[in-house]
């Protein structure tokens, strides 16, 4: 009697997981067809909305479909490297960080009055080439650039700055550096957003304010994992946006993972494009 029970009670479960397996799949399938209509309309929702709120975005940029995270350690700098560079002072701070002094006088503008940073980066800066412009505070006369891998720079991160500064006259007296070694791909290629995906976003999430238009889009990184002095970066998107009284706003999002990406760091408005 307790054989045909527990055979009994056998059958009723395997009944009871095979029901259940067909509703998990069922209710699977619904979802998923839900998901796919939602984004279809979701999309749509989206431009319309944009519309409604009269925010504005011009043609978007080409992009790589696929980006890899990137990984690299801080680099030293040595005495020896530095002997080729002449009429300055420096200074070699914790091997990482390099405070140079120029002994003559360099002129950050020429005749025209145009900033001219890429002799000097080329002539006076070690590594030089390594470094895009970001921003020129002339209030309060630096300018700051961001270390690149590739084309794209590294957003806010103090061990892959450069900082120029001049005096009241116009002359460069000093500037501030550290830098990253060889950049290695952390782990293999994925899918990263689109601009469209990223304005979306900002959108939904209420970053993208009424009667504002985004002015540009572009690709660089931003830090993702510190580990002493190896430190890895996300592709991220900058998405610059001027809003309805003239001011603009900066906003980054983790190309890969479509995450809000913060920095600490106030960015001053004047950020050169």
């Amino acid at each position: 009697m307790k054989r045909l029970d527990w055979n009994k009670t056998k059958t009723m479960f395997i009944v009871v997981f095979a029901i259940l397996n067909v509703f998990l799949y069922s209710l699977y399938l619904n979802q998923y067809n839900e998901a796919q209509n939602v984004r279809v309309l979701g999309e749509t929702s989206i431009e319309e909305s944009l519309n409604h709120d009269n925010i504005s975005y011009g043609p978007l940029p080409e992009y790589p479909e696929e980006m890899s995270y990137v990984s690299a350690d801080t680099a030293p700098f040595s005495k020896s490297e530095l002997s080729k560079y002449k009429n300055q002072e420096f200074v070699i701070s914790e091997e990482t960080i390099l405070y140079a002094t120029l002994e003559e006088p360099y002129m950050i503008k020429n005749a025209r009055g145009d900033y001219q940073f890429t002799d000097f980066l080329t002539n006076y800066v070690p590594y030089g080439e390594e470094y895009l412009l970001w921003e020129v505070v002339e209030e309060n006369q630096f300018a700051l650039f961001f270390q690149k891998v590739e084309e794209y720079p590294i957003y806010f991160n103090y061990n892959a700055m450069l900082i120029v500064y001049w005096d009241e006259k116009g002359n460069i007296t000093h500037y501030e550096q550290q830098r990253f070694g060889e950049f290695d791909s952390f782990n293999k290629k994925k899918d990263i957003l689109s601009p469209r995906d990223v304005i979306n976003t900002l959108y939904s999430r209420d970053y993208l304010k009424k009667d504002s238009s985004v002015t540009s889009i572009s690709l660089g990184y931003s830090t993702l994992i510190t580990l002493t002095q190896t430190q890895v970066f996300a592709p991220t998107w900058r998405v610059r946006v001027e809003l309805k009284d003239g001011e603009f706003e900066d906003h980054f999002v983790n190309a890969i993972e479509g995450k809000m990406v913060e920095f600490q760091q106030e960015r001053n408005e004047n950020v050169v494009e």
